[in-house]
């Protein structure tokens, strides 16, 4: 898997490889319990850097939100955690931890082999997974060679993560220390018994 920026954004990028993704594991439920905690408690990191990011490139983050901080406000409103699949459930409880913005893309399903972090041209969108079409004009998107299929607010339906997952591209949308780009592998180790390597 190959990953290129075309703006200038800071990102982190996992090739998550050899993946067993199942069904939500009953055993996650106690980092299900942590991250619930530190959010309504307020110990998880600030929302202002996500927010920064999408001011840098005009968009107005209290009218499209960022997967993190909407994750984020629905714990806080007494909301569960979605419990989606082994993997994905990884990825939003990370995301809430840290409130970074997470992408999540099914490598079986990319073309080209190559992403491209970029601006959304005029006219481009995406079904969303669960939503309707996501406008992309001006917004920050990951792109592969059929066009967009995610962003740091909503992943796409053509994308995404399932059970028949093997091999997936993994983004921080922000830049993690290495702590816990280990405790994201760790994770992924045990729930999506997978491995990982960073991308350049």
């Amino acid at each position: 898997m190959k990953l290129r920026c075309d703006i200038e954004v800071d990102v982190v990028g996992l090739e998550l490889y050899e993946l067993e993704v199942t069904p939500p594991r009953e055993d996650f439920e106690l980092e299900v319990k942590r991250t619930t905690q530190a959010a309504r408690s307020g110990k998880v990191e600030s929302i202002d850097r996500a927010r920064q990011l999408y001011r840098r490139f005009g968009v107005d983050p209290t009218r499209v939100r960022p997967s993190s901080e909407a994750l984020l406000r629905r714990i806080k409103k007494g909301e569960p955690l979605p419990r989606i699949n082994s993997l994905v459930d990884v990825a939003n409880a990370m995301s809430v931890q840290l409130q970074v913005p997470v992408g999540l893309y099914d490598l079986g399903k990319v073309k080209g082999g190559e992403l491209v972090i970029r601006l959304g041209g005029e006219g481009e969108s995406y079904e969303g997974i669960g939503k309707e079409r996501i406008n992309l004009a001006g917004r920050i998107c990951v792109a592969d060679a059929d066009g967009p299929c995610g962003n740091p607010s909503a992943d796409s339906q053509r994308t995404m993560i399932t059970t028949d997952t093997e091999a997936a591209a993994w983004i921080y949308f922000l830049p993690v220390p290495d702590d816990d780009i280990d405790r994201t592998a760790e994770l992924i180790a045990v729930f999506g018994r997978g491995l990982v390597r960073m991308v350049p």
